[in-house]
């Protein structure tokens, strides 16, 4: 039996209209949702032996299981058997591997037609397939650059393509939505300015953490934001010690920035969003301001004051 491992264990916050959802034993249990609809939202789902770990897009639940097969589940249904896709089982290229998943995200719904599906996987390989088009398998792609090895991919709306930031944050490479057979990929250079002075305390923090690369657009803004998320291990776990936000431009500029207008970043471990803090008034989300969800619980932190202030909510 194939055994999986995962480099992620949670979802991002249920203010995207995604459930908080965990698999048990053979069915899918949601909790945290509304009582108006738990009758329908508490039905077990017979997908066996998964277990859930991404949000691959708006309301879809991704999940993997032990015969290397994707399953994706409308989190957002209201009766009868919920929507679900199947993909076909993982090929593994030459020199890589498909037991760990760094994560799973899709260009649309999963019932688009035209929706594709890219999963990157732990070291060189990256995978694509379309839902309406899963009797052709998979598209397979060997990253030769190792900067990429251990980063998450994310589906730029604004340019139609998959994009992957490489570790530090200098490099994003992409991949067209349409062909996915770029061999290498679009590479963009990124000059980063704009940085802060910081006390050698600051410095000796930021350089004795790890520190993971996330990319994420607002759509209602236009903007592409870089966020480096820095974390060092205290006991068994590693916990939130800031962050920097820096704003992209198409020249390949990624000037720092303390200011994101009315906008939120929310960053967990699977992934990362950008809204206006004005669309979600029932959650407590605050304009210029992360918002992280770790192992360890929910912080938030003032870009305003040079992100490197956590202070945990609860």
């Amino acid at each position: 039996m194939r055994s999986s491992l995962f480099l992620s264990s949670g979802f991002p916050s249920s203010s995207l209209r995604t459930l908080p959802c965990s698999i048990h034993g053979c069915g899918l249990k949601v909790s945290n949702v509304p009582k108006s609809r738990h009758t329908s939202l508490e039905k077990k789902v017979p997908v066996g032996r998964h277990k859930i770990d991404w949000l691959a897009y708006l309301g879809w639940l991704a999940t993997y299981s032990d015969d290397g097969i994707l399953r994706f589940i409308d989190s957002m249904w209201d009766s009868g058997e919920p929507k679900h896709f199947s993909s076909p089982p993982f090929v593994t290229l030459p020199r890589c591997q498909t037991q760990i998943v760094t994560n799973v995200v899709a260009s649309s719904p999963l019932d688009d037609e035209d929706c594709v599906v890219a999963v990157k996987f732990l070291g060189p390989q990256l995978s694509f397939f379309r839902p309406a088009q899963s009797k052709f398998g998979w598209t397979n792609v060997r990253i030769e650059n190792p900067c990429f090895y251990s980063s998450k991919v994310m589906f730029s709306k604004k340019d139609g393509m998959f994009r992957i930031p490489g570790s530090g944050g200098h490099i994003i490479g992409s991949w067209d939505l349409h062909t996915h057979k770029q061999t290498p990929p679009k590479i963009q250079r990124l000059q980063l300015q704009n940085l802060p002075e910081r006390t050698r305390t600051q410095r000796e923090l930021l350089e004795s953490s790890w520190a993971s690369v996330f990319l994420v657009e607002s759509q209602s803004t236009d903007e592409t934001f870089l966020v480096k998320w820095y974390k060092k291990t205290s006991g068994k776990i590693m916990k939130t010690k800031g962050v920097m936000v820096f704003r992209l431009d198409h020249k390949g500029n990624a000037i720092y920035t303390q200011d994101i207008g009315d906008l939120f970043i929310f960053l967990s471990r699977d992934g990362i969003y950008c809204r206006p803090a004005a669309e979600e008034p029932s959650y407590n989300y605050r304009p210029n301001h992360v918002h992280v969800g770790d192992k360890d619980g929910f912080f938030t932190i003032n870009l305003a004051s040079g992100g490197l202030e956590v202070h945990r909510e609860f």
